[in-house]
C-alpha cells in the first residue's frame, strides 16, 4: 500500500497545516470542514501565512476544499484520512462513525489530538477497525516543528503504523516517535511540566517574568521565548484548558499535579482578555508611549505593566554546570528547575517509554530544546546531581544510575531512526579539534566543522576551523536551530568601540581568503544548511562546491539593513552566477542591476524553492525534507565526487558609470518617494560602486580578487560612518532593523 491521496478533516490551525505541509510533498489533498467556504478561507490563510506554510505558492495547487456534507465521498478513494476537528469526542465519534462507513479497506484513519487518549478516541470502533485507527501528533507549525508522535495500542496493525511513520519520515520530513498511549504522550508530558516548572518555581523565586525567561531561555539551551513568553505565544487561555486536561487523566499520585493548580494572576489575565498575543497581551505586551511601540512586562506582584527589562546574564555558551553553581538568585532557579524536570522525566521511564533518548529527542524536536532532561544530566555529571538532589525516592531510573556509581550513561541519540545523522556519527569520531566559534570532527575519509556560537555567528575562530579542516573533503553542518545568522556583529562592535577599524578590516580579510580558499580548494567542500543562511552564513553557501539544503531555510544577503555590503564575496559571487545567465552574456547590464535590486533590498528565501530564482543557489545543490537526511546526502556526494574539479575562476566585463548612472536613477527615485532616507542612499551608492565594478569600462578585465578588493572597501568605508554604527547597534539592540 502507497500514501497518494490524504483526507484531512477540519481545517483549524492544525488540520490547514497539515495540509499545506502535504502539499509540500507534493501529495494530493482535500482539506474539509462543515462549510467549504471555511475550508476555502483556511487556504486563503495558508497562502497569507508568514512564516510561511508552503515551500511556495505554487503547492497549493495540490489542495481541493469541500464540506463534509456533499464532499465526503473522498474518504472512499484516500489512503490516509487525518481528523483534525475541535477537541470534542462526540463530535470526534461522530466523523469516526462516517469514515469507517465510507473509508476503502486498508486506509489509515488517525486522528491529530493532542489531549484525548487513543482509547476513548477508538472506544466505539470495531476491533477491525481499531488496527488502522492511530493519534499522528503533529506540532505546530507543522512545515517547521520536527516532531511526529504516532500514538498506537497493541491493537494496531504494525505493518500499517511502520508503513505511516516511514511515510512521514521519508515524504514528511518528521522526526517520527512511537508512543505509548498516555496523557500528553512523550512532548508535551514532559514539555508542559517544564515549563509549568519554570513558571511556579519563578512565581516562588518572586523572579520578575524577564528574570524567568532570561534563565529558562538560551542558557539552558531553551528557545529565547523562555516561558512567559512562550505562554502568550501558545495562548494563556489554550495553556488553561491543556492543564485541565492533565489533571482529569494524570493520577492523583502523579507529580504533574502540583503544577497544575490554578494560579490566579493567569485566571485573572484570561477574565480581562490579556489571553497573550492573540489577545490584548498576555505577560507581555506592546503598548505606545510617545507616539512609540514599547514592549512591557507584566509585574506579577502589582498586576501593573512596566517597560521591559533586557536582562544580560553574560552568559554567551550553554553550561549548565556553570548555570547551576552560580551563587545568585539566577543560579539557585535554574537549579530548582532543572532539578524538577530531571527528576520527573526519569520517573517516567519506563511508564511512558523505554527509551529515555526519546523524551530528550521529543523535546528537541517538539520544543527546539538543543538538549533534552537526560542530556541535561549528562552535562551536569551524576555526581554533582546526586550530591545536591537529596532524596531521590521511588525513581528505579535514577537509582540504578547511582548504584552504578558511574558519570557517564548516555549511549545513542536518535534511535527513532534508522539514518545515519550527524548525532550518531559523532559517535565514530576519530578526533576533535575545537576552538570558541567551532569544532573540526575527523573521520577516515572526511571532516566535519560545527560551529557553536550564538546563532552560529562567525568571526576568526570560525575562519580557522574552515581552513584547518580542508586537508580532506569538508562538509559544513550543525545540530542547532541555525546553518549562521552571518558575521557576528557584536564581534565587529567590540573593535569599534576600541576604535580599532584595522583588525575588523583582517578579518574581513581573512574571511574573504577563507571563502576563496573553500571554493578552490583540492578537496570537496559541502555545505548542509539548515535555518538561517544569512550574510555571511549565506556567503560560505556561495562559495562552497555543492550544497545539501534542507526545506526550512531562509537565505539571503542581507547586509544593507545594518548599513554594510557584503564583503566575504557575496556580492561577487551572485554577480558572476547572473552573469552566466543567458540574459547576462546578452546584455552587460543584467546582472548587476539584477544583483543591486537583490542585495540593495535585502532579499530573502524562506525556502530552496524561493531561493533558486534568485540565484542564492545554482545547480550544484540538492534539496532534503527530512533534516536528518543532511548528512547522509553531503558524504554521499563525497563518494561520487572523488575527482572532482574546482571551478574556474571569476572574471567579470562591466560597464563601470554607465550602469552606475542606472542604479543612480533607481536610488534617487527610492529617495525621493521616501522609501529611502540619507543613509539608504549612502549605502545604495555603495552596493552601485561594487557591482558596477568601479573606476572601469566594459572593454577592462577585473578579476575576482579585485572584486573582493571592491567588496572590502566599501565595507569599510560604510563601517567607518556613524549611521551604520547606529544601525548595527540598533539592530544588537532591539533585533530590528534603523532606517536612518
Amino acid at each position: 500500500m502507497n500514501i497518494n491521496k490524504v483526507v484531512v478533516i477540519g481545517s483549524g490551525t492544525m488540520g490547514s497545516g497539515i495540509a499545506a505541509h502535504l502539499c509540500n510533498a507534493n501529495i494530493p489533498v482535500v482539506l474539509l470542514d462543515l462549510k467549504t467556504e471555511i475550508a476555502e478561507k483556511a487556504k486563503e490563510k495558508i497562502l497569507k501565512s508568514r512564516p510561511p506554510l508552503l515551500f511556495d505558492k505554487s503547492k497549493i495547487n495540490s489542495l481541493k476544499t469541500g464540506n463534509i456534507d456533499h464532499d465526503f465521498e473522498n474518504v472512499s478513494d484516500a489512503d490516509w484520512i487525518i481528523e483534525a476537528v475541535v477537541e470534542r469526542i462526540d463530535i470526534k465519534h461522530q466523523i469516526y462513525d462516517k469514515i469507517f462507513k465510507k473509508r476503502k479497506k486498508n486506509s489509515i484513519i488517525s486522528s491529530n489530538t493532542s489531549t484525548i487518549p487513543l482509547k476513548i478516541l477508538s472506544k466505539k470502533l470495531s476491533s477491525s477497525d481499531k488496527k488502522d485507527f492511530c493519534i499522528t501528533h503533529f506540532f505546530n507549525p507543522v512545515r517547521y516543528m520536527g516532531l511526529l508522535e504516532i500514538v498506537r495500542e497493541e491493537s494496531n496493525d504494525k505493518n500499517k503504523i511502520d508503513l505511516l511513520k516511514n511515510f512521514c519520515e521519508s515524504k514528511l520530513g518528521k522526526g517520527v516517535i512511537l508512543c505509548g498511549d498516555t496523557p500528553g504522550f512523550l512532548g508535551n508530558r514532559v514539555g508542559v511540566y517544564a515549563m509549568q516548572i519554570a513558571m511556579t518555581e519563578s512565581i516562588k523565586m518572586n523572579l520578575s517574568i524577564e528574570e524567568a525567561d532570561a534563565v529558562f531561555g538560551r542558557p539552558m539551551g531553551i528557545p529565547k521565548t523562555g516561558v512567559f513568553a512562550l505562554y502568550d505565544l501558545i495562548g494563556i487561555d489554550l495553556m488553561s484548558d491543556v492543564l485541565k486536561s492533565f489533571k482529569k487523566e494524570l493520577s492523583d499520585k502523579d507529580e504533574f499535579q502540583k503544577v497544575t493548580k490554578n494560579i490566579p494572576i493567569i485566571e485573572k489575565l484570561i477574565e480581562t482578555g490579556y489571553t497573550g498575543r492573540k489577545g490584548k497581551g498576555g505577560f507581555y505586551r506592546i503598548n505606545k508611549s510617545d507616539g512609540k511601540k514599547v514592549l512591557e512586562a507584566l509585574d506579577i506582584n502589582k498586576n501593573k505593566y512596566f517597560p521591559a527589562k533586557k536582562i544580560d546574564l553574560k552568559i554567551k555558551k550553554i553550561n549548565l554546570l556553570e548555570l547551576i553553581n552560580r551563587d545568585d538568585k539566577y543560579g539557585k532557579y535554574a537549579w530548582s528547575v532543572i532539578s524538577k524536570i530531571i527528576l520527573y522525566s526519569s520517573s517516567l521511564v519506563p511508564q511512558i517509554t523505554k527509551e529515555y533518548n526519546d523524551i530528550d529527542e521529543a523535546l528537541r524536536l517538539g520544543f527546539n530544546w538543543s538538549m533534552g532532561p537526560f542530556e541535561m544530566l549528562e552535562s551536569i555529571g551524576l555526581d554533582n546531581f546526586f550530591s545536591r538532589v537529596g532524596d531521590i525516592g521511588s525513581n528505579p531510573f535514577l537509582q540504578n544510575l547511582k548504584n552504578k556509581t558511574i558519570n557517564k550513561f548516555y549511549d545513542e541519540r536518535q534511535k527513532y531512526t534508522n539514518i545515519e545523522t550527524l548525532a550518531k556519527i559523532k559517535k565514530k569520531v576519530i578526533k576533535v579539534d575545537k576552538n570558541d566559534s567551532a569544532e573540526i570532527f575527523r573521520f577516515k575519509d572526511f571532516n566535519i566543522v560545527e560551529f557553536n556560537t550564538k546563532a552560529n555567528t562567525l568571526d576568526y575562530d570560525s575562519m580557522d576551523a574552515l581552513m584547518n579542516a580542508t586537508d580532506k573533503p569538508l562538509i559544513i553542518i550543525n545540530e542547532s536551530m541555525q546553518f549562521s545568522a552571518g558575521v557576528n556583529l557584536n564581534y565587529v562592535m567590540e573593535f569599534i568601540q576600541k576604535k580599532d577599524l584595522k583588525s575588523v578590516e583582517k578579518f574581513i580579510k581573512y574571511f574573504q581568503a577563507t571563502c576563496k580558499h573553500l571554493k578552490y580548494c583540492k578537496n570537496p567542500v559541502i555545505s548542509a544548511p539548515s535555518g538561517l543562511a544569512l550574510g555571511g552564513g549565506e556567503e560560505v553557501l556561495l562559495q562552497s562546491n555543492y550544497v545539501v539544503s534542507h526545506t526550512n531555510i531562509v537565505m539571503g544577503l542581507v547586509e544593507t539593513i545594518v548599513g554594510l555590503v557584503p564583503a566575504g564575496g557575496g556580492c561577487k559571487e551572485l554577480l558572476w552566477r547572473w552573469t552566466q545567465t543567458d540574459q547576462g552574456k546578452k546584455d552587460p547590464d543584467f546582472a548587476p542591476l539584477k544583483v543591486f535590486d537583490i542585495i540593495g533590498y535585502a532579499k530573502t528565501a524562506s525556502s530552496p524553492n524561493e531561493a533558486k530564482p534568485l540565484l542564492f543557489l545554482d545547480s550544484n545543490h540538492e534539496v532534503i525534507i527530512n533534516r536528518n537526511n543532511l548528512l547522509p546526502s553531503a558524504r554521499n556526494f563525497i563518494k561520487d565526487n572523488k575527482d572532482l574539479i574546482p571551478p574556474i575562476s571569476c572574471k567579470f566585463n562591466l560597464s563601470g558609470k554607465l550602469v552606475r548612472d542606472k542604479m543612480k536613477t533607481i536610488l534617487e527615485e527610492l529617495y525621493n518617494n521616501k522609501k529611502i532616507l540619507d543613509h539608504g542612499m549612502e549605502v545604495g551608492k555603495e552596493l552601485a560602486y561594487v557591482l558596477s565594478g568601479g573606476d572601469t569600462d566594459i572593454k577592462k578585465e577585473i578579476s575576482e580578487d579585485q572584486m573582493y578588493q571592491l567588496e572590502l572597501d566599501s565595507f569599510m568605508k560604510l563601517l567607518e560612518t556613524e549611521k551604520t554604527q547606529k544601525r548595527i547597534k540598533h539592530t544588537l539592540t532591539t533585533g530590528k532593523p534603523l532606517i536612518n
